[in-house]
């Protein structure tokens, strides 16, 4: 069983050929900059794809991302380290 539809990867080529032409773009409705990253193209090709229904497996979670927004950031020593050079006078 194939895990994406024929057209899906159809929508993935039209947004590579968009790319490659320069005319793609990121972000909600086109607004963002050009996209230049070959792995960008594809992933909106995908979501244009889910957004039509066609038979694309779902997003992966953010699993990593939730978690190290939860850990407390470490000070660095040098921020507590009052400086101890005496002047020449």
């Amino acid at each position: 069983m194939a895990k994406y539809s024929r057209s899906a990867g159809k929508d993935v080529k039209r947004a590579m050929h968009k790319k490659k032409k320069g005319t793609l773009k990121s972000g909600k409705g086109g607004k963002g900059g050009k996209v230049k990253s070959r792995k960008q193209a594809i992933a909106i090709g995908l979501s244009e794809a889910r957004k039509k229904g066609k038979k694309v497996p779902p997003k992966k979670s953010s699993s990593k991302r939730k978690s190290s927004g939860s850990r407390k950031r470490k000070s660095s020593s040098k921020s507590k380290r009052k400086s101890s050079r005496k002047s020449k006078s």
